[in-house]
């Protein structure tokens, strides 16, 4: 039953994925993320001083590059969620699985020595067809988004996905070398208020519709609920069913997408999120498999 929970985390994060949505007509995505990274600075340290978990940290580099990634994803994903329908950025960003999958190919491609006599990686026929599942849907998903001339917005929501992966793996780094999860989430939301902050002193700060500024606090209150549901989900529940349970916040977000939005999903689109979905939860199992103990992905 605890891992439900994952089940309420996706169902925050879709909910804030709408805010963003309706937000991003009154505000850039620098804004939304910077606001999104100040409350979560705020709701990670009373989190951390109620659990008695010290924010101090021997490895800022890490913790830099991570929210470095992070941010990158989250602009891209904030973009995205403005330009597209609800369900297509929504999946797009979710091909995280597909993307670290991808990345343990080329990584084997790139250590194999065929002198020695191992077998080649691509007959991993798993991990393979798992891969080629996944980007088979991105292609489904695009393929509306693209006959709309939404091709760029598109091509911003699979970035998304693919600096996720990246900031995962470095997750992962961290919860190898003993940072609590707390302090990770944390440091994250500062580098997206620093980061948020850089973007707005560049581009401007939006002077109209301020009226319209209280869309922004459930973007952070949503994001922290979300990353609260999902920490517990993954201490108390079974690692495998967690990580799979994580790909309802794509149901979530496609019922939003056509009750809220009026968004017609064709069905290769449904297609496209049904491969995709498919393909992160195996591509989840295969994972584990060498890493038995990975942390939560993070939004």
């Amino acid at each position: 039953m605890q891992a439900l929970w994952m089940v309420l985390g996706s169902f925050f994060f879709a909910s804030m994925a709408v805010c963003v949505k309706i937000a991003s007509a009154w505000f850039s995505s620098a804004e939304q993320v910077f606001y999104r990274g100040l409350l979560g600075m705020l709701f990670m340290w009373m989190l951390a001083r109620g659990q008695g978990v010290s924010l101090a940290t021997r490895y800022a580099g890490m913790h830099a590059w991570r929210s470095l990634v992070g941010v990158l994803s989250l602009g891209a994903w904030f973009y995205a969620l403005g330009e597209l329908p609800l369900a297509t950025a929504m999946t797009l960003n979710y091909m995280s699985s597909v993307w670290i999958a991808a990345f343990l190919i080329g990584g084997a491609l790139l250590a194999w020595n065929p002198r020695k006599g191992a077998s080649p990686p691509l007959r991993q026929g798993a991990l393979v067809l798992t891969v080629l599942a996944g980007f088979a849907g991105v292609i489904l998903i695009l393929r509306p988004t693209i006959d709309q001339q939404q091709m760029f917005a598109g091509l911003v929501g699979l970035l998304s996905g693919l600096t996720a992966a990246f900031a995962y793996m470095q997750v992962m780094a961290l919860a190898n070398i003993g940072e609590p999860e707390l302090r990770t989430v944390f440091y994250f939301a500062v580098g997206s208020a620093v980061a948020g902050a850089a973007g707005m002193a560049a581009g401007g700060v939006s002077g109209r519709d301020w009226q319209h500024a209280w869309w922004l606090l459930p973007v952070g209150v949503l994001a922290s609920l979300g990353q609260l549901c999902m920490t517990r989900a993954y201490s108390h529940g079974a690692t495998l069913v967690v990580a799979s349970l994580q790909y309802f916040g794509i149901v979530f977000g496609a019922i939003y997408s056509v009750t809220l939005f009026g968004d017609t999903i064709a069905p290769l689109g449904w297609t496209g999120m049904a491969l995709i979905v498919a393909s992160g939860i195996a591509a989840t199992v295969l994972r584990s498999r060498a890493a038995p103990n990975a942390p939560a992905e993070e939004h």
